[in-house]
């Protein structure tokens, strides 16, 4: 027997404004069945292709909101590949988006990641592209 990843869940202290920063993003979507709206306690946020896609591959995730603000590190934090930029450019994309930069792991190989933080405190990793981890690993074959 298995289990799947129903959602993942933040706590968030304004649920609707955290939906529609990891919307921009992540590029996910509301439902359109059941849009969230400000002052909504719960707020859930779906991948492209959202409800359509099979439930065991929808990576959704949901806001709810908690009366204490965020005071610790993050146990647990998405890492965030870009999909059509490089790192670099990424980082600065969620930079201008609000997100603040907590540290800096890049190597001077080019490997390494940056960590971010969302507009309400939650720690994110910014990694490579696959493009840019295929350029490095051709370049040390070749």
């Amino acid at each position: 027997m298995t289990s799947r990843i129903q959602h993942t869940t933040f706590d968030a202290r304004d649920a609707y404004a955290q939906s529609v920063w990891w919307c921009g993003v992540l590029g996910y979507v509301e439902d359109p069945d059941d849009p969230n709206l400000p002052g909504h306690e719960e707020c859930m946020i779906f991948p492209p292709g959202g409800t359509d896609a099979p439930a065991e591959s929808r990576g959704r995730l949901l806001f709810i909101e908690v009366p204490e603000g965020k005071e610790l590190k993050n146990r647990l934090h998405l890492d965030l590949r870009p999909t059509d930029a490089t790192r670099e450019q990424e980082v600065e994309r969620l930079l201008g988006l609000g997100a603040t930069q907590l540290a800096d792991h890049r190597r001077p190989d080019g490997s390494g990641w940056v960590t971010l933080a969302d507009p309400e405190g939650n720690e994110l990793c910014i990694l490579r592209s696959d493009a840019e981890v295929s350029a490095q690993v051709s370049a040390q074959a070749g």
